[in-house]
């Protein structure tokens, strides 16, 4: 019986353990989504759920999360906070520190700009840059799966007319907290890859729980005669909101004779 409580909390700080796991690889995750994976009851799973948050290494998912659910209440989606993933640190972040600054000292900003830039490369290598505009969602895809082969635990989603990609995970964010041409040189890499401005939102390296980039998808057509610079006068009318009541050829008389 004295053997009892030890064993009981040896046994939680496991289960604990295999929940940030889980949320690392694919959060955010459900409490029952959780509880499926590892085989214990939904309700124990929320103890320990409790417990994580009450210790600050867990949080409730935006509520974009649970629109994801079927009918009913939206569930509530979990994720790892910052000071969760700060406990993952590994002892080689320090060692990957110090090469960092010795290759600094030795080739200034520029080595390791290029160094950050050549790691980004090989995690992309084999997919190949965008070519026509409709193919941008899936290079986002095979972004995002060789990211998560890295081990990055990356995926992504659609918001509004473009897509996000989303990095649960950075094997190298205490790096990339000195050295922040990792994270750039992502940014430039995928730009490239996708022929398309794309935005970084947050890093986990700056304290976000999650690396989020925004990709656009749509690509309107200029206007037509977009080249042309438009007098003082027309450009203040094409700030001013119109009436819709008003037909566009009365607005415009101009663009009604040249129809003719």
């Amino acid at each position: 019986m004295p053997d009892a409580a030890p064993h009981g909390v040896h046994a939680d700080g496991q289960t604990r353990a295999a929940v940030i796991s889980l949320l690392v690889e694919d959060g955010p995750l459900t409490a029952g989504e959780i509880a499926d994976r590892l085989g214990i009851s939904a309700a124990g799973i929320r103890r320990h759920l409790d417990a994580l948050t009450a210790a600050g290494d867990v949080e409730e998912a935006s509520p974009a999360f649970g629109q994801r659910g079927g009918r009913g209440r939206p569930a509530k989606w979990f994720q790892l906070t910052a000071v969760g993933r700060g406990k993952l640190r590994h002892a080689y972040d320090d060692l990957a520190g110090a090469a960092m600054r010795k290759l600094r000292d030795l080739g200034g900003s520029d080595a390791v700009a290029d160094f950050a830039r050549e790691r980004v490369e090989r995690i992309v290598d084999g997919i190949d840059p965008v070519a026509d505009p409709s193919t941008v969602a899936g290079t986002v895809t095979e972004i995002a799966e060789a990211l998560t082969s890295a081990g990055y635990s990356a995926n992504t989603r659609q918001v509004g007319a473009g897509m996000q990609i989303c990095q649960h995970h950075c094997p190298v964010a205490h790096v990339a907290t000195e050295f922040p041409e990792l994270c750039e040189a992502e940014t430039a890499v995928f730009t490239e890859l996708l022929g398309t401005h794309v935005q970084r939102l947050a890093t986990i390296a700056n304290g976000d729980c999650a690396c989020t980039t925004h990709v656009p998808l749509l690509h309107p057509d200029p206007p037509p005669n977009a080249s042309e610079q438009p007098d003082s006068e027309e450009r203040q009318h094409s700030t001013t909101p119109t009436s819709d009541a008003q037909p566009a050829s009365a607005r415009h008389p101009q663009s009604r004779k040249a129809s003719r």
